[in-house]
């Protein structure tokens, strides 16, 4: 509900989406009671909009919003098919409708005001928070804001990818899908002059499934690319057209840059989702950071602190990903072989926790030693010195980035840019 003047409160969610709704259900679970709270965003979300696909352990507050889970997948090359046994870990499903309607009655039990407007400045002075319109009229003043709208990095990238994506959502008239095996990865699809591409398959049941297309590219594809991609895709995978239909389509745009995002970019505001830095640059990967986020946040109002999460991945674990983007770039390393050295050579248990940004630097090593060693020491020597130049030069790296359009969807990447 959008009032009339400034509404004062002690904590402002600025963006309704994903990162927004985790921390009110966290918030929620945690019973804080005794914080005022204002969410701003011109749109209540509702309804299927996204999906996101995680790897966690069962037992825990998302098990019954969840819309499949699979504790097999398998992962495709050109060379072979592995099916991986994810014990303990599983590789689950969740849609956006039960994620937003958790939220709305958290949002009732905790008594939060809705501003259905769209906040431009936040305005922080120092003790309080100005949220403003586009014409600068003061919406909300609070003593903390947790911003999650898409916003651009604080230094521009060195390499900047798009990871981007069309889905169909396919239902079978007969009986076409394993609902016990996901294909998480399958690197069959051809291959752009200039990146990655794969499709994967999640079947909710026997029935109905997500197919998908994925590229890791520096431009996008066209309507008709995409649709084209997915039609090879499905033939690929031997499913008869006449028995599908097509219910719902998704699509989805996210950054793989090793730009740098400023998380807190004053002492009272603090981002979430892909502008607080929860998408792992290198894959793309998003949810686990934003509920990690999101319960580090709950926990510290809970307890009377500031809400001001701890980075959503090593610092490591950037520069990783940085060199990481900078070989495949450069054509010095193959998507397909990458991903089937790492599989390979590596227990997928680490495997996932590494993708997921909570593996130790012992296992980090082990991981960066599955790869071709000369393609990734020119690749480490190659940043270095960009990041040289950048110290000398710091002027050439000012962040100039039009912030890709919001994401619809993505199952097996995690993300949402906020």
């Amino acid at each position: 509900m959008h009032r009339c003047g400034p509404i004062d409160v002690d904590l402002a969610l600025v963006g309704g989406g994903g990162a927004a709704s985790l921390v009110l259900a966290a918030l929620d679970r945690r019973r804080v009671r005794d914080l005022r709270i204002a969410v701003v965003d011109p749109v209540h979300r509702r309804g299927q909009d996204r999906t996101w696909a995680f790897w966690d352990e069962p037992g825990n507050d998302l098990d019954p919003l969840l819309a499949a889970s699979w504790h097999r997948v398998e992962v495709v090359t050109p060379w072979r098919s592995r099916v991986l046994d994810l014990a303990p870990l599983r590789y689950a499903m969740v849609r956006s409708r039960p994620i937003y309607d958790r939220a709305a009655e958290a949002e009732r039990r905790l008594g939060a005001v809705r501003v259905d407007a769209p906040a431009d400045v936040l305005d922080d002075g120092g003790g309080r928070v100005t949220v403003r319109a586009d014409d600068g009229t003061p919406l909300v003043r609070a003593s903390w804001v947790l911003d999650s709208r898409p916003r651009p990095p604080r230094r521009a990238g060195r390499t900047n990818w798009l990871q981007h994506f069309r889905g169909w959502w396919l239902a079978a008239d007969v009986p076409l899908f394993d609902p016990d095996r996901a294909i998480l990865m399958d690197f069959r699809t051809p291959q752009p002059a200039r990146g990655v591409s794969f499709g994967y398959l999640l079947p909710v049941s026997s029935r109905y499934a997500l197919v998908e297309y994925t590229g890791f590219t520096p431009t996008l594809l066209s309507d008709a690319g995409y649709d084209a991609a997915l039609t090879d895709y499905r033939d690929l995978l031997g499913l008869d057209p006449a028995r599908l239909t097509v219910r719902e389509v998704e699509n989805g745009v996210i950054p793989m840059t090793d730009a740098a995002f400023d998380s807190r970019p004053s002492p009272r505001v603090t981002r979430l989702g892909t502008a607080g830095g929860a998408t792992r640059s290198s894959t793309g990967f998003t949810f686990s950071a934003m509920r990690r986020q999101a319960e580090q946040v709950a926990a510290a109002l809970a307890a009377g602190r500031p809400p001001v999460p701890a980075p959503a991945y090593p610092g490591r674990h950037r520069w990783m990903d940085a060199v990481a983007l900078r070989a495949l770039d450069r054509g010095w390393v193959a998507g397909p072989e990458f991903f089937d050295r790492l599989f390979d050579r590596n227990p997928v248990e680490r495997v996932l926790r590494f993708l997921d940004g909570t593996t130790t630097p012992a296992e980090e090593a082990a991981v960066m030693g599955s790869t071709r060693l000369l393609p990734m020491v020119a690749a480490t020597v190659g940043d270095a010195a960009a990041r040289l130049r950048d110290r000398l030069v710091p002027a050439r790296r000012a962040a100039t980035w039009t912030v890709p359009p919001a994401v619809v969807g993505d199952p097996v990447r995690e993300s949402d840019t906020g």
